[in-house]
């Protein structure tokens, strides 16, 4: 333990992977930092590797900026008033914890407690209200992962304006940083030599609760974007019999071009690894169940609870659940007859992989519609103002699913701005309109392709389904109003009166008669 010479800027509760690495970022920035882990080894851990990665950098200015401390108690006393104490523990009552720890130690009124967890946000909302009286409680979504956290994530504020002012300065030089003409990352990975130029992928998203439940939607259309991948490396592979090396040099190729992103990168690598211990490719000795952390779920929940359509979201839920069905789905394929099919020509086979890039890249687009449909709905309830071009920016780097394809998004939304219109779906910009337009003949062949094989593709088909069903003017929801009206009475309207004027056909009656109800 260092002794407190000056007082510090900033304190981090909780020194797990997310908490330590945010904590060298702060510092790299010339901030001071005062640690605190329940864990003693962590917080040694900590202070242990600033020191040593302060000597490897031989910088003239050898200043370390973090000090542990023994208890919440001696972190506030050296912190600068109003203080601003950021938590890196996990969601729920680990939280609670925490802030009532702050409160017996004598925490103030004035000083901001930003909690970076993933958690609910509903339970942001209720937190901020539940502790008004002892302290500003804020809160900041992360995404990009232990790197991105150590060299600049993506961060998602919400909460108090006024907190927000005091902790932006901190937050737009931690952030990732990305180049404002091209939208592509500017990434450095030394320590203590942080990238200080280019846009900071950080910006202030709301009230209460609404940059977690961004973040949360920044999941769901993660576990789309994953599981969409996945699905082309299946068709590849046991539709084509490419091998896993061969699939991870193509999706390298393709990351090259309107693919281009972080996914496509790292999957690339997994399938390009060979296994240590066997041999042969890493991906092929890993056992085929998907876990997950709650985020994508309960994207799919909002979607339901909202009655806003997002299939795709949803079907990368369900196919994770499906993953872990490992012994039943084992025992069927053993009991369930597939498709006889013959073995592709060289010239299907790179016919094939035409139409799967430009369908991976359709699917792409619908995925990310239904996210960024999804927040407009909640917002227009919640009465948050989000700011979708500036979320898109703030995606293009530190987070998961940084990729070429959010510079797109950013510029779709700025357009739409400048017209002072308000752009109700990505499907409706023409710059993806006129995409999937183009490539929609590819997409369909791909679908049709994995059916006929059959391969799974719950994410690339119901992509399609929904863009297909939003270009349909008349759904079959009229013959549903039928026959929600013929066994439950619920009434419908027609095509040929105001709309909200309900009516109901006496089914029972030999009259059949409508009255206007």
């Amino acid at each position: 333990m260092q002794n407190h010479s000056k007082l510090y800027d900033v304190g981090v509760i909780g020194l797990g992977v997310m908490g330590k690495n945010l904590a060298l970022n702060i510092a790299d920035n010339r901030y001071r930092v005062a640690a605190f882990d329940l864990d003693t080894d962590k917080i040694e851990g900590l202070v242990q590797q600033e020191r040593t990665e302060r000597d490897r950098s031989q910088q003239i200015d050898f200043e370390l900026r973090v000090n542990g401390c023994n208890n919440l108690s001696e972190m506030l006393s050296i912190l600068e008033k109003p203080r601003v104490l950021i938590l890196s523990v996990p969601a729920g009552s680990p939280v609670d914890g925490v802030c009532n720890a702050l409160i017996e130690a004598g925490i103030d009124h004035d000083d901001i407690v930003i909690d970076t967890g993933n958690s609910l946000w509903t339970d942001t909302v209720e937190r901020e209200a539940r502790y008004a009286n002892q302290f500003t409680f804020f809160s900041c979504a992360v995404s990009g992962g232990e790197m991105g956290a150590r060299f600049g994530p993506s961060l998602m504020p919400s909460g108090d304006i006024k907190a927000w002012d005091r902790i932006k300065p901190i937050w737009e030089a931690i952030a990732a940083k990305v180049d404002s003409e091209t939208g592509l990352p500017i990434e450095r990975q030394e320590p203590g030599n942080p990238v200080t130029e280019g846009e900071p992928c950080t910006t202030y998203i709301g009230p209460a609760g609404s940059g977690h439940y961004v973040k949360m939607v920044h999941n769901g259309i993660e576990y789309a974007d994953m599981q969409l991948i996945c699905e082309a490396y299946q068709l590849l592979s046991d539709g084509f019999g490419m091998s896993a090396t061969e699939i991870g040099s193509l999706f390298e190729r393709w990351s090259q071009g309107s693919l281009n992103s972080y996914l496509m990168e790292i999957s690339a690598e997994v399938l390009k690894q060979a296994d240590p211990i066997s041999g042969k490719p890493l991906v092929e000795m890993i056992l085929d169940k998907a876990g997950q952390k709650g985020t994508g779920l309960w994207t799919a929940v909002s979607s339901l609870q909202i009655g806003c359509p997002a299939p795709t979201i949803a079907e990368a839920v369900y196919a994770r659940a499906v993953s872990t069905q490992k012994e039943q789905r084992q025992t069927l394929s053993q009991l369930l007859s597939g498709p006889d099919v013959n073995k592709p020509t060289d010239e299907e086979r790179e016919a094939f992989i035409a139409q799967l890039e430009n369908a991976l890249y359709c699917a792409k687009i619908a995925s990310y519609a239904q996210g960024f449909q999804l927040m407009a709905m909640t917002a227009k309830e919640r009465h948050w103002a989000l700011d979708f071009a500036e979320i898109a920016k703030i995606w293009r780097a530190g987070c998961i699913i940084r990729a070429t394809f959010l510079q797109s998004i950013t510029q779709a939304y700025q357009v739409a701005a400048s017209t002072e219109s308000v752009l109700e779906s990505l499907l409706m910009a023409e710059s993806f309109s006129s995409a999937l337009s183009s490539k929609q003949s590819d997409w369909r062949k791909t679908v049709s392709t994995a059916v006929l094989r059959g391969i799974p593709v719950p994410c690339i088909s119901s992509a399609l389904a929904y863009y297909d069903s939003y270009r349909c003017a008349t759904l079959p929801a009229n013959l549903l109003q039928g026959q929600r009206d013929y066994f439950g009475s619920h009434t419908f309207e027609r095509t040929d009166t105001p709309a909200g004027e309900k009516y109901h056909l006496n089914w029972s009656d030999a009259s059949r008669e409508i009255n206007r109800v």
